[in-house]
């Protein structure tokens, strides 16, 4: 029998199973309905940044940022991992005193991050159009890094460390005995283990239904295109993000990625591409701030799945009432860049009772259970 079982074989569950490896944990089984990383982490863009509103969010992304820096140390395998900034454009005098707020909170606690004119936004990053600029945010040390590498390198390091995976393996019951989980079911049989870990992405919140817990996840479809072939400046090139709106573009090698939110985007589990956002929203939005894409094609575009909360936030440790059941969801589109710091978390609250991040307690799912206190500001 198990020690644990992890429901989930992307970023966050890989990086669990990695890390209780680590601390000595030394049966861990992780269940995936699908294959390693198919779910929202292989839809994702990559995104590591630390410029967050929420201090326990800058202490996550400070702590992976330093894990992705040594990733191949920490697990053998490359990552991808670009350091080549996040630049976040303010366009109304609202967003630009919170980037203040925030720039001040971030370098409290260590961050190298400075406020910028539009005129230095023009220039890291050639043709972007900053008309409407009122400032923005750089961080040089947030980045980039490439999702099936880091997904692939926490599963093979893990593997290594004794972890057992099994693909194609979907969750489809769990069983208690009073409050305490007694076996999971599955569509390849039945595994017992006294811990199990809900890492399920999207679809966490159909996992914790199964054991009559409510965890308050919307799920919803986010875009993602790549353009033809480009020609860019010789140096390297920023994320940039039009926080207004949540476009976002970056360089992926001779192309450019880009994506955006889809403001009535509808609760669901669709991952098919909607061509008319595309054209009527995305497009319009994504040529004003960078007029040269005009005359570039598009060569294919995908969609993935965030799992948003009501807070913005991460729901992290012990589902109340269900002993044994912990959680690691809900992660409102930052679960890739928080995966390694939520990994050594989990680990420590599951082996050690406890997290050596005290602020890390402010994510549990008991905070809904009364007005919400604080929201992640910084969304995108």
């Amino acid at each position: 029998m198990p020690e644990v079982i992890i429901i989930g074989a992307g970023v966050v569950g890989t990086s669990i199973a990695y890390h209780l490896a680590k601390q000595g944990c030394q049966d861990v089984l992780v269940l995936e309905k699908d294959h390693i990383g198919s779910g929202s982490t292989g839809k994702c863009a990559g995104g590591i940044r630390q410029q967050f509103s929420t201090e326990i969010n800058i202490r996550l992304s400070m702590e992976s940022v330093r894990f992705f820096a040594n990733f191949e140390e920490e697990t053998g395998a490359t990552s991808g991992f670009r350091q080549h900034g996040y630049l976040i454009l303010a366009t109304s005098e609202g967003e630009f005193e919170a980037f203040c707020d925030n720039v001040e909170r971030q370098r409290k606690l260590g961050l190298e991050v400075e406020l910028i004119s539009p005129k230095e936004a023009g220039e890291l990053v050639p043709g972007l159009n900053v008309e409407d600029v009122l400032g923005a945010t750089f961080c040089p040390t947030d980045g980039y890094a490439d999702p099936y590498s880091v997904v692939s390198g926490f599963a093979a390091a893990s593997r290594r460390l004794g972890v057992k995976i099994y693909e194609e393996t979907e969750v489809t019951g769990i069983e208690l005995i009073g409050d305490k989980l007694k076996r999971v079911l599955t569509t390849k049989g039945k595994f017992e283990a006294p811990v199990v870990v809900n890492a399920a992405g999207a679809y966490a919140g159909a996992i914790g239904k199964m054991v009559g817990l409510d965890i308050p996840i919307r799920p919803s479809r986010r875009h993602l295109f790549v353009t033809e072939p480009m020609s860019f400046p010789r140096r390297s090139l920023p994320m940039v993000v039009d926080f207004h709106n949540g476009f976002w573009f970056r360089r992926e090698g001779s192309c450019l990625i880009f994506g955006m939110r889809a403001p009535l985007e509808p609760e669901g589990f669709s991952t098919s591409v909607d061509w008319g956002f595309f054209a009527d929203i995305l497009a319009p939005a994504a040529l004003q701030r960078l007029p040269q894409l005009k005359e570039t094609g598009i060569m294919r575009g995908q969609a993935g799945l965030h799992a948003d909360t009501p807070d913005c936030m991460a729901i992290l440790g012990e589902a109340p009432g269900v002993a044994g059941l912990y959680l690691a969801c809900g992660f409102s589109g930052h679960g890739f860049m928080h995966s390694p710091a939520v990994g050594r978390l989990m680990a420590e609250l599951i082996v050690k009772g406890e997290s050596s991040l005290p602020e890390a307690d402010t994510l549990s799912l008991d905070r809904f259970q009364k007005p919400v206190q604080a929201v992640e500001s910084a969304y995108i």
